[in-house]
């Protein structure tokens, strides 16, 4: 996935542009994403606590397009 990544005058990383035809992919997938309901909210906050507490179940971006590509394959 070709990602740009938008930084502030200190090198923080503040947002992430997703190309186009890569966003219409994932919104095909996934529905409707720009708003998400409050339980869906509470469940990546948990989720992304996890990750913080166990880095080594995490996957590259490369590995999540492969696995996206290799759905599209189905």
């Amino acid at each position: 996935m070709d990602l740009q990544y938008l930084q502030d005058k200190n090198g923080d990383t503040t947002a992430v542009v997703v190309p186009i035809k890569q966003w219409r992919k994932l919104t095909e997938r996934f529905g409707d994403i720009e708003e998400l309901p409050k339980w869906q909210k509470d469940m990546l906050d948990e989720r992304l606590e996890f990750l913080r507490n166990h880095p080594d179940k995490m996957i590259s971006m490369e590995e999540f397009q492969k696995e996206l590509d290799r759905d599209d394959e189905l």
